[in-house]
């Protein structure tokens, strides 16, 4: 039985992010996809009062009365601190796109470590921040979650190493089980039931790997063999020779999975057309690390099935960020601008209980700007994804992904 004040409560949330989505035409505004459940846990979040906390330190964005942490690679150097601007403009973005939120995000340096991570969270915990946002490598979240368990804040990051996730520290990005699983149901249901894979011999292959072997014998299919290469830089050479290997088995599968992207595939391809294998009964498979405009215009690719989030919510949004920054965001940006965008929805909406675990936790899961997500209990994530097939021009729809985990569709 649903409790009668969260409901209204959930209800509370939908209309006012659905009224700001009409307001901005983004069809990926974040919403609840449905009721909260009963029982919330945690502790109540309180709002600050004037004079109750020192003014905070550093970069704040908004004014509102409830403070969110922003942990971000800002120092870092390189790649690292590009990433964190980014993702510093994709949350002012969502701040500006809903005015009316009572949030004040306070925005501190990582600098991309472990004790950096743990020092950004104590001191935005100490100015009063009811949940961190970020932070974004995986050693950085490891030092901020310390810190947050132990002072009970919830976190939201945004690494994609499912070794941090835990219970009260979620994972907001994409990740590589939710590819797994959504690219190897759908080839099962188009009677795909043999298959061989191409993985990298690195940590995230064997996460890859492990949740392929899962997926493949949940689907009731058989894996013929599996390849492990090693990249050095742009040396290929023992991906070329795995390959080579590989195309002995090719007679015996249907389906050949290669999650790695970074040009990966179209060289497998070359390799085993050189080698002689036809390629026209097998189904290349991939991962959303296949999701760019070089795999989309790659002929050698063509016909070949990958998994990711609706696109159409990205392109509304990368309209804007360009609009207001002058440049085109990356992929990944969308990440801080969904994450700001569910705190200042649940502060809108759900009360004290705000951020408590079972409101986060929520199994009927929110829409964000990349369509239908939840967080797991253990801090890991659950995404609609939709399939897409290269075209040598693009990439075309071919399975939607679904807007509702309770039906599917």
């Amino acid at each position: 039985m649903i409790d009668t004040g969260v409901s209204r409560a959930a209800t509370r949330v939908k209309a006012f992010l659905r009224t700001c989505a009409a307001g901005l035409g983004i069809a990926g505004a974040l919403t609840l996809s449905g009721c909260m459940g009963s029982n919330l846990g945690g502790v109540p979040g309180q709002s600050i009062q004037p004079g109750e906390l020192a003014q905070p330190t550093g970069q704040v964005v908004g004014s509102g009365s409830v403070r969110v942490a922003l942990l971000l690679p800002m120092s870092a150097g390189g790649s690292a601190s590009s990433i964190a601007t980014v993702f510093k403009n994709s949350a002012e973005l969502a701040l500006a796109n809903f005015p009316n939120a009572d949030v004040q995000l306070l925005v501190k340096d990582t600098a991309g470590t472990t004790s950096g991570g743990r020092a950004a969270a104590d001191q935005a915990i100490a100015e009063g921040a009811e949940m961190i946002l970020g932070p974004v490598f995986a050693q950085a979240v490891s030092g901020a979650a310390s810190s947050a368990r132990a002072a009970g804040v919830p976190m939201v990051a945004f690494s994609s190493d499912v070794s941090v996730a835990s219970r009260g520290t979620y994972l907001l990005s994409f990740l590589p089980q939710s590819d797994v699983k959504r690219i190897v149901a759908y080839a099962a249901s188009q009677n795909r039931r043999s298959y061989a894979a191409l993985i990298p011999d690195d940590g995230y292959g064997a996460v890859v790997e492990a949740a392929f072997r899962q997926e493949v014998g949940r689907a009731g299919g058989r894996i013929v063999t599996i390849q492990r290469y090693k990249l050095t830089g742009t040396d290929s050479t023992d991906l070329v020779a795995k390959t080579t290997a590989l195309a002995a088995s090719l007679g015996q599968v249907d389906s050949l999975f290669i999650p790695a992207g970074g040009g990966v595939a179209p060289v497998v391809a070359q390799t085993l057309r050189g080698a002689g294998v036809n390629l026209g009964s097998i189904k290349m498979l991939g991962t959303g690390q296949w999701d760019t405009p070089e795999m989309k215009s790659n002929p050698l690719m063509v016909g070949s099935w990958y998994p990711g989030p609706d696109d159409k919510g990205f392109e509304a949004f990368s309209g804007r960020y360009k609009s207001a920054y002058g440049s085109l965001p990356p992929r990944n940006a969308t990440l801080a601008y969904d994450g700001v965008t569910l705190a200042a929805g649940l502060v809108r909406s759900a009360g004290v209980q705000r951020f408590a675990a079972n409101v986060l936790t929520n199994p009927d899961g929110f829409i964000g700007i990349d369509g239908l997500f939840r967080f797991k209990s253990d801090g890991q994530n659950e995404r609609g994804l939709a399939v897409y097939q290269l075209t040598g021009s693009g990439a075309q729809t071919i399975s939607p992904a679904p807007r509702d985990f309770r039906s599917g569709i």
